[in-house]
Parts: structure tokens; sequence; C-alpha cells
């Protein structure tokens, strides 16, 4: 984990890739809870047997499921202390490239794209790539805005 002491050593550290979370399983468990959470109950999520008849042969994450895991896998891979708070401010662009099948394991990336200084502390800007265990073509790929207040 790469840890930052305050908003100028996050700074220094455009551009950089900050290396890699741990591998952490997507279980039918987790996908059938985000389904309730959401009320997304759509069948390739939640119908095992259905979805093992569909065209990835079970069932998968919804999109919006991988995205709520960059909390939890981002926080092993990066953290800023010396502020007052983060906090997330949105996202630029998030993109779905591949489907996580439940079963699998996933870790995410980060490489800081922006700093922007600001009169409360900075915009941050962070590419998420959530990465699929075995499967080249990435889950997901998103640009975060995180706001830093010192």
């Amino acid at each position: 984990m790469r840890v930052f002491n305050g908003i100028d050593d996050v700074e220094s550290a455009v551009g950089e890739h900050l290396g890699y979370s741990e591998w952490l399983p997507v279980t039918q468990e987790r996908v059938d809870k985000f389904a309730d959470a959401t009320e997304d109950h759509q069948w390739i999520h939640i119908d095992p047997e259905r979805a093992a008849q569909g065209p990835y042969g079970g069932t998968i994450a919804h999109g919006y499921l991988t995205l709520s895991l960059l909390p939890v896998l981002g926080a092993q891979v990066m953290r800023v202390d010396g502020v007052s708070m983060a906090v997330n401010y949105g996202s630029n662009k998030v993109r779905f490239p591949a489907p996580v099948k439940v079963g699998s394991s996933v870790r995410a990336g980060a490489e800081i794209l922006t700093f922007e200084r600001t009169a409360k502390g900075a915009n941050l800007v962070v590419r998420y790539t959530i990465e699929i265990e075995g499967v080249s073509k990435p889950a997901l790929v998103a640009d975060t805005v995180r706001l830093l207040v010192a």
C-alpha cells in the first residue's frame, strides 16, 4: 500500500502506478445482497440455473457492484494521511469492458492521473482498473475524483 503524508506528497505522485489490492472473491451471496440492496434482480445476476444457459455460462456481477468495490479495494492500494478528510467527488469516466463471473476474483490497480489544488485542498483523479483473475480484459476502468480537504 502506498501511504501519502499530506497533499504535497500526493501531488508528487502524478503519473505513478501505485500498485494493486489483494484479490477479492465475487460470490453469489455478494451478488444477491447487491441485487436486494438495489432492487436489480435481473436473472443474469441472481438465477444460476437460467444464467447457465445464457451468454456467460453462469451468473455475473452487476457492473455497479464491481464499481462499488472501489472503496474496499482502493483502500488497499493507497491512503492519504495528514488531511482532514478525503471524500468521493464523483467519476469522470466509468467503463465495464468485461463481465465478472460469479466465482471469480478481482483486484484493483490504481494510477494517479491528475492533481488540482483548490481553495480547500485538492482534487485528485485516480484511474482504477479492476482486473479479473485469469482474464486479459479488465472488468472496470474508472477515472474517479477524490476531494482532499487540508
